[in-house]
């Protein structure tokens, strides 16, 4: 009888949850369709997958231990196995329900606007309402230095009188990655005017983290530059389009021939506004894919709605999410200190000296990335 007690005890006891921690995987070279996951196990079981850098889904204990073997690199016989001790279970149900879980992602994977929950099954919390155990992402503004020519009064340099060196930025990289970070985006000012820009995107690849760039520098119509970005890990850009300058589209067209997956941000003005459809026009025969607006003064927050429609008809991803950059173009693209959904939550912005903001333009300062506890940090975000 003794023996029976404990037998049942052993079979129905709690499975003990995988440590917490941070797992990437970066698709073979011979994918149909190229990606890199990132795995955050949370200390309760669960997960947050994380998709191109794009896609979030939060995972109960059991599809977070799936996406755990998935991204260790198991075989399907293997990672039922293991399922199917942890949990008791039948193997071969355990080796079907691992195999349904990776044709799902996959799914979402190579069809950008599928729905999870109405096509896949998943249920997908919003991102923004869930308790999360640190940030998706970090804007990392490198400097508060604009381009020649244009007005320092649109960057707020008095925030920042001295900018970190490459090697306290990686510390920060590391401190964040550590922390369960799994993007970076450098931002500004204008990022491409550091020259240890390319060094600091290789770190964040070194160490597993998905890199991002905003800039509107003319440079990256420069194909041995922009190689250089692509080279030392450059995941994506959003480039600031600046339509009068032809310079600017030729950016663009050199980023669009590189395959960077590239969103282009456009602020529009009363002058902007009439020819909005031309520049979407001209955006599509370039074969952008993404686009970011905002408006600089209230005709071109007027003209927003219609471009909307407009970018829609012609297949343009409008993207919501991402910072925007200070510029003479865009003093500040959202309503000065109220903090988007995110702020805070899904995102942090660290400024050029270490301060940590709950995002741009939000000028409540948390600690320093460089010199503080990250838990005294995030703690603060959060309350």
């Amino acid at each position: 009888m003794a023996a029976l007690i404990k037998n049942l005890r052993n079979r129905f006891q709690k499975v003990h949850t995988l440590p917490a921690g941070m797992h990437t995987f970066q698709s073979p070279p011979d994918a149909a369709v190229p990606y890199r996951l990132h795995l955050r196990l949370e200390p309760d079981g669960g997960g947050v997958l994380i998709l191109n850098a794009s896609t979030v889904l939060h995972l109960n204990q059991t599809a977070a231990e799936y996406a755990h073997q998935w991204v260790k690199g198991s075989t399907p016989e293997n990672a039922a196995r293991v399922i199917a001790s942890r949990y008791r279970v039948n193997p071969k149900q355990a080796l079907q329900d691992y195999r349904d879980f990776i044709a799902r992602v996959e799914t979402l994977l190579q069809t950008t606007d599928l729905d999870p929950v109405t096509y896949l099954d998943f249920d997908r919390t919003d991102p923004y309402s869930k308790e999360i155990s640190a940030p998706y992402r970090l804007d990392c503004a490198l400097t508060y230095r604009l381009p020649e020519g244009e007005s320092l009064q649109y960057a707020p340099t008095e925030r920042a009188e001295n900018e970190l060196s490459a090697d306290e930025w990686k510390t920060i990289l590391d401190k964040a990655w550590a922390a369960a970070i799994p993007h970076v985006v450098f931002t500004g000012g204008e990022p491409v005017l550091r020259d240890d820009l390319a060094a600091l995107i290789a770190h964040a690849e070194k160490i597993g983290q998905v890199s991002g760039l905003l800039s509107g520098s003319l440079r990256l119509g420069s194909a041995d530059y922009l190689k250089t970005l692509l080279d030392n890990g450059l995941d994506h850009l959003m480039y600031l389009l600046n339509p009068d300058v032809e310079e600017s589209w030729i950016a663009v067209q050199k980023a669009m021939e590189s395959d960077l997956a590239t969103t282009v941000h456009l602020t529009l003005s009363g002058a902007l506004a009439a020819r909005a459809d031309a520049i979407l026009e001209r955006l599509h025969q370039a074969e952008v894919k993404a686009l970011s607006l905002s408006a600089s003064d209230p005709a071109g927050a007027e003209a927003l709605l219609a471009m909307r429609s407009r970018a829609a008809e012609l297949g343009l991803m409008l993207q919501w999410d991402l910072p925007v950059p200070y510029s003479a173009a865009n003093p500040v693209a959202k309503e000065i200190g109220v903090p988007s959904t995110g702020a805070g939550k899904a995102w942090l912005y660290v400024e050029p000296d270490g301060d940590v903001l709950p995002e741009q333009g939000v000028n409540r300062v948390l600690g320093n990335f460089l010199t503080d506890p990250w838990d005294v940090i995030w703690n603060k975000a959060r309350a």
